[in-house]
């Protein structure tokens, strides 16, 4: 028998996305019962500093944690770590755990994230000396590795130059490992910034001594003893690696969707509230695909999750109040901060602006005269305002913006 619902919204997932939509529902003085489900055994925490302050020693995982266990316990949030959800049994309306319990619920919220893609075992993806990183156990192994590679004065090698393979590159660099990154693709960043972004990136990695290979693939993995000795590219380079990391994306958590028969694709489809296309079950953060501009998108961010997530708890909580996304990422890479705002997909023109202080410059994308998103490398002022512009629908005048003399509140409309 399942436990009565009596109401209860169960959310399965401990990540950005679970934690705001709890946190807000009570904010909002909704006093549903709440269960949280989390496979991890630690309270749930905040996971894009793994790749960076975390990895760096320069954060401890307390530190990394929304609230201490007493915050749950105050605010009537069920918590219960070290659980993973097997099925959910929709007709019964209950999910199922893998020790076989039903825990019934009257709403369910799935935020279940991604999980970063790993290199083939066939090419030498389980050999010791080979990482993902995901939670904080990943993040804890691959420090240790880096600082035994470093020790010795030795290699590692990122495959993928996307922004997390990317961030390793950095901490690798800054850890004093000698780096090389290849990107299979013609140019690192392809699927996410414009080419003038990527050139801009390469050369800050380049100019810290990466060795950054563009168009570069990755054949197999060479083990000794069941660790990995050296790296065979596709054009017949051998190089030789004590550690590696993979970059190459993450894969959507809609399993348990996708088996409840619920509507899937690159992810769990929700509607402008947040609603698979069972009405009891709702889906967010870097799980859901969301509709944005007359297209279904997964938007990997933080930002993302938890204004996702806090639109769906005003949902559950009685708004009628839709979810219109405003898109805004990061990346901490050495000591430049790429701030993102709005989305490029599809852009057909950038204009590349310099910034005010030494360093700082910006790119700005279009489709079909209109300005969709800015990439803003150091240049805080670039990113308040584009994301201003984007938001408000405002295109600015694309002479007065490309001149760096122009004041960029300027364009801000009076």
């Amino acid at each position: 028998m399942a436990e009565a619902a009596n109401g209860r919204l169960v959310i399965v997932g401990g990540g950005q996305a679970g934690f705001a939509l709890a946190a807000r529902l009570r904010a909002l003085g909704d006093l549903r019962p709440v269960t949280m489900l989390c496979a991890e055994a630690s309270l749930p925490y905040q996971r894009p500093p793994l790749s960076k302050k975390y990895l760096l020693g320069e954060m401890a995982l307390d530190r990394l944690q929304f609230r201490p266990e007493a915050w749950y316990r105050d605010n009537a949030i069920e918590l219960r770590l070290s659980t993973r959800v097997a099925a959910i049994d929709r007709a019964a309306a209950c999910v199922v755990l893998d020790d076989g319990e039903r825990v019934g619920y009257d709403r369910l919220a799935l935020a279940t994230g991604a999980t970063p893609r790993r290199l083939p075992s066939a090419i030498g993806g389980d050999l010791e000396g080979v990482f993902t990183l995901r939670d904080f156990r990943d993040a804890d192994r691959l420090s240790q590795a880096m600082a035994a590679v470093k020790a010795a004065g030795r290699r590692a090698l990122i495959v993928g130059g996307g922004y997390i393979g990317l961030e390793a590159a950095a901490v690798a660099r800054l850890q004093g490992l000698d780096v090389t990154l290849i990107e299979m693709a013609d140019r690192i960043l392809q699927r996410v910034a414009a080419s003038a972004t990527s050139a801009l990136v390469a050369a800050l990695h380049r100019g810290r001594g990466v060795d950054l290979r563009e168009g570069a693939a990755l054949a197999h993995l060479e083990g000794r003893d069941g660790r990995v000795v050296a790296a065979h590219l596709a054009d017949g380079t051998v190089l030789p690696v004590d550690l590696v990391i993979a970059g190459i994306g993450v894969a959507a958590n809609d399993a348990l969707a996708r088996e409840a028969g619920l509507a899937t694709g690159n992810g769990i489809l929700v509607d402008e509230f947040g609603r698979s296309d069972d009405p009891a079950i709702y889906a967010m953060g870097d799980c859901a695909l969301v509709p944005f501009e007359d297209m279904a998108v997964r938007l990997e961010s933080v930002q993302n999750a938890v204004d996702q997530a806090e639109a769906v708890a005003a949902h559950l909580a009685g708004s009628a109040e839709p979810y219109r996304p405003k898109p805004w990422f990061w990346s901490d890479q050495y000591d430049v901060k790429l701030q993102i705002a709005g989305f490029g997909l599809g852009h057909d023109e950038t204009l590349t602006r310099p910034g005010a202080r030494e360093g700082a410059v910006s790119v700005w994308y279009f489709r079909g005269g209109r300005l969709i998103a800015v990439d803003a490398l150091n240049d805080a002022k670039a990113y308040v305002t584009g994301k201003k512009l984007i938001e408000m629908g405002v295109t600015p005048d694309r002479v007065r913006l490309a001149d760096p003399a122009t004041d960029l509140k300027s364009l801000l409309p009076a």
